[in-house]
């Protein structure tokens, strides 16, 4: 049975509320424990993603790009099927007081009512004049170059894609689809892409069902927006006049209990929360250096032919290798920027990023040395830096995480089956993996920083996790990049 929104009639993206539970678990309660809330392009817990920054927490925080914009800062939670707004009753009770301390479920809850939509478009293939911008909402919206984001180089070779991207201080979603017609104007095929802005990502795959429903729309029925524009009208952006009331991560002592929450079973590629383990299968033991080298902010630069969302999703896990939920640590680090999906008409917006982690379709970016560190060609990571070079071998260390990480999985798969195990998820095995393995890291140079003899010895590199001499390259970038130049490294630590 469907229900009617509260705002607006029921609208085919909407999804029905989820029916309270007998005992008595309020819909408030009910959003924030729930699996899917937490789990998609941006998770809710301390140095998960972009939601909080690289020393941990952050209570409200704005992104800027090169352009010099500032985006609002990305939600703590992706409460999923929550389009209610909040009752007039709590909406005046919040506004009517003066400062008063807010919960953190409040918080959370009065943020992520509102949609934060800011434009949606659809943009065609043209046989004479290429890529072009068909119809957009707002009209007056600066949407330059769009259409070579939406629709991705090389995307005639595909029936169907997804497209993550960065616009200005927006990110997008784009769906599309490609169609055999009988034209001879349109040469046997139709191309489109319908695609969303927002300011931020993490509630973007709410609508993928949407966005592809509505790209096959628009190549069955072309020029006929009334449903966009429906759309946009009821998810347009009601953005807060400042961050006071926004929660970008959860505090540390809501942590643990997040984690738990968002175990999620059900797990899979099309859905953003369940690609960490088939990037870490698709990568194979490959991913202890990209591991490496995003948590040295390195540029990090991933090629591959269309389709480009699996490839969109490998970006966003390589950021989650490099979260620290220690406070106070990498705070003066540069920020491990998501581009998603780009092409040649971002070429000027990287060469002023220090790091960062994109996607291209097009190959003439491994000719653009100058701007990326690290180029990673489907399964081949490599670098032209002499500086990084040796990074890119496996040390003994490597492989013995690596291992302990395979190990870790089969015993999960084994109580998922055995036991009916449907608490544990691999996404969160695997993003606990390293989230351990940076804290373990930086909690030791702490420790030796503060002891009366600041020097890294074998024995607190083996505390770390980490081989003394095959990691001792990593080791002094780590030094360097995190501000560590008070410690001194035991001449022990050599090169084997």
């Amino acid at each position: 049975m469907v229900e009617r929104s509260d705002r607006a009639p029921l609208l085919d993206w909407e999804e029905v509320p989820s029916a309270e539970k007998p005992g008595g678990t309020s819909p408030t309660k009910e959003r924030l424990s729930s699996p899917s809330n937490s789990r998609a392009l941006g998770c809710s817990a301390p140095g998960f993603g972009w939601s909080s920054g690289p020393g941990g927490p952050i209570a409200s925080r704005s992104v800027s790009n090169a352009d010099g914009c500032s985006a609002p800062p990305a939600t703590s939670s992706d409460l999923a099927g929550t389009d209610e707004a909040l009752p007039p009753d709590k909406e005046e009770h919040l506004s009517d007081t003066g400062p008063r301390e807010v919960s953190l479920e409040d918080r959370m809850v009065k943020w992520e009512e509102k949609d934060q939509i800011v434009s949606v478009f659809v943009v065609t293939f043209n046989t004479r004049s290429g890529n072009m911008l068909e119809w957009c909402l707002p009209k007056d919206m600066d949407l330059e170059g769009v259409e070579f984001k939406a629709i991705a180089s090389g995307s005639h070779r595909v029936s169907t894609d997804f497209i993550y991207f960065r616009k200005g201080c927006y990110f997008g979603l784009a769906c599309f689809a490609n169609m055999a017609v009988e034209s001879t104007v349109e040469r046997g095929a139709r191309m489109k892409s319908v695609g969303i802005l927002s300011p931020s990502y993490t509630l973007l795959y709410r609508y993928m069902s949407f966005l592809e429903h509505q790209v096959r729309l628009q190549l069955q029925s072309p020029g006929n927006y009334s449903h966009l524009e429906a759309f946009y009208e009821d998810k347009r952006a009601l953005l807060p006049p400042s961050g006071d009331a926004v929660v970008t991560a959860l505090p540390a002592n809501a942590w643990s209990a997040a984690i738990n929450h968002s175990m999620h079973p059900e797990m899979k590629i099309t859905h953003p929360a369940g690609c960490m383990s088939h990037f870490i299968r698709f990568f194979g033991e490959q991913i202890m250096v990209l591991w490496k080298l995003a948590l040295l902010r390195r540029r990090i630069l991933i090629f591959s032919p269309p389709p480009v969302g699996v490839v969109c999703y490998r970006v966003y896990c390589c950021c989650c290798l490099a979260n620290i939920s220690i406070p106070g640590v990498g705070v003066a680090v540069p920020e491990f920027r998501p581009f998603f999906y780009v092409n040649v008409a971002d070429i000027s917006a990287l060469e002023n990023e220090l790091s960062y982690v994109a996607c291209t379709t097009e190959k003439i970016f491994e000719e653009k040395k100058d701007l990326y560190d690290v180029y990673v060609d489907n399964q081949n990571v490599k670098t032209y830096r002499d500086g990084l070079k040796p990074l890119l071998r496996l040390s003994t260390a490597d492989r013995e995480k690596y291992r302990k990480l395979t190990e870790q999985r089969q015993m999960l798969l084994y109580s998922q089956e055995e036991n009916g195990d449907c608490v544990s998820s691999e996404e969160d095995l695997f993003i606990l993996f390293f989230l351990e393995q940076n804290n373990r890291i930086f909690q030791t140079l702490s420790e030796v920083a503060g002891s009366p003899d600041p020097t890294v010895t074998q024995e607190s590199v083996r505390a770390m996790g980490l081989d003394p001499h095959g990691d001792r390259l990593f080791l002094l970038h780590l030094l360097e990049i995190y501000g560590y130049d008070t410690l001194l490294v035991s001449e022990q630590l050599c090169c084997s």
